[in-house]
């Protein structure tokens, strides 16, 4: 990094700085309004089939037909069931106390 020697010179390196500043807060508000891929777990779609599969696993029907059911992998069914013995087990623990 060069010495600023001069008033001239720190007005010009201001400028350079205030043009990169708005470069990169043009591309933050890119970053923050762009779609994210993946995944999105807990939207509302998510939260609707985990609603069916408590219903389901809770009302005796096997991991396979909750999926058929759902048109989804059993993989993910495999998930909602991690999730839901998460939840039970953090309801119990804050029954338990």
């Amino acid at each position: 990094m060069e010495t600023i020697m001069t008033l001239e010179e720190a007005l010009e390196r201001i400028a350079e700085l205030e043009k990169e500043n708005a470069k990169l807060k043009e591309e933050v508000e890119y970053y923050k309004n762009r779609k994210a891929s993946g995944r999105q777990k807990h939207n509302a779609k998510w939260m609707a089939i985990y609603n069916d599969f408590v219903v389901c696993y809770e009302g005796g029907m096997t991991m396979v037909e909750i999926a058929k059911r759902n048109n989804i992998s059993e993989r993910s069914i495999y998930r909602y069931k991690a999730y839901y013995d998460k939840l039970r087990e953090a309801a119990d623990n804050d029954s338990g106390n």
